[in-house]
Formats: structure tokens, sequence, C-alpha cells
């Protein structure tokens, strides 16, 4: 069953009914840091949102309504036409020098399990729950009935020129080659397989 807690005090920047593509993102931070800075950052009137964060116990949370936008991509036709759903995680990860653990860009410790593959410069990544991909795919879902959007993925998180135009779910990094979101340790074929099965 699907159970979404509703955040207060985030403004959509408009409204956009047709929907074609859901953004997979994550927030490179700890959840509860990551909406704080959404809710603090310029006064209050932060304008990065995503529609959804979901956990790493597999919470999830509606940050604004699946049928307005922000400015969370770098065009206008990017956020008007996507769902913007960020999951917690940390992202790439480096060795910390003070003990045996890892830490992000911002100093977040991790001392669990790591996920290990060079890409896009990094080689350690915080790797995401099954509780995330079990609320994601139910959300995902959902969402795809809602706003007809095709329960089909590109499948993989690199680069995909093409990507605006796709009809489906996608992830921040198919549109930039810069962006490590979604992670190397998101198993395509899992989420996948549990989307069509959903």
């Amino acid at each position: 069953m699907l159970k979404v807690e509703n955040l207060s005090g985030f403004k959509p920047i408009g409204r956009h009914k047709k929907k074609k593509q859901i953004v997979i993102t994550h927030t490179s931070r700890v959840m509860t840091d990551y909406i704080s800075a959404l809710k603090n950052r310029y006064n209050g009137n932060y304008k990065k949102l995503p529609h959804y964060v979901i956990s790493r116990d597999g919470d999830i949370y509606n940050i604004i309504p699946p049928n307005t936008y922000g400015e969370y991509l770098e065009t206008p036709k990017q956020n008007k036409n996507s769902i913007i759903i960020s999951l917690e995680n940390l992202g790439w990860l480096r060795k910390n020098p003070l003990s045996r653990g890892f830490i992000n860009w911002i100093g977040n410790i991790h001392n669990d399990e790591i996920f290990e593959k060079k890409w896009r410069g990094y080689f350690f990544w915080q790797p995401y729950t099954e509780q995330q991909i079990n609320s994601l795919t139910l959300l995902v879902s959902s969402l795809c009935d809602e706003f007809q959007i095709n329960k089909e993925s590109l499948g993989h998180n690199v680069l995909e020129e093409s990507c605006e135009d796709f009809n489906g779910i996608i992830t921040r990094s198919n549109f930039y080659k810069d962006k490590t979101d979604v992670n190397p340790s998101f198993n395509f074929d899992i989420f996948i397989n549990k989307i069509r099965h959903e």
C-alpha cells in the first residue's frame, strides 16, 4: 500500500498537468539536512524542489504536488514535463582520513557497506536500500497510472542525448554528463522488473 506523508511550506513555481517523465535523483546528503536546506535556503524561497523524497527506510515524503513544477532541472521544458523523485543517498564517497569509514562531499560519515565502481571520476558510492526501491516502485507505478506516463525506463544512468523526448522513467544523470545521480549502485534490472510486475 502506498503511504505518502505531505510536508508543508514549499512553493512550486507553477502548475503543469501534462507530465511525460519521472526523473529519479538523490539527495547527496542525509535526509534531515536535505529537507532543512530545501526549507531554509533563500529565506524559504528555494525553487530547486523535487516532488518527492524517499528515505533510506522507504518512507515517502511529498514536497510539492506532482502536477506542479520547480526549478530542479536546467530548462523550463524539462521541469514542466517531469516529476522529480529524490532518494536519500550520500552519493559519491571518499575514504575518511580520520577513520576507516567514508565521507561524502559535505562531510556526512558513512561506515556501512559501499559500492565500488569507477564512474564519472569517482570510485566509492553509498548503495540504495531495498526499502527505497520497493517504495520507489509503488510511487512510480502510481504516478505513471495517474499521469499516463509509460512504465518504461532507459535502463541506465549515462548521458542520453534524446532523453528529453523520452516518455517514461529516467535519471538526472541521463540529462547531464556531470551529474552522478542515480549512482552506479542503482540496480535497473531489479527496478524495471518490479515496475513491470506492479
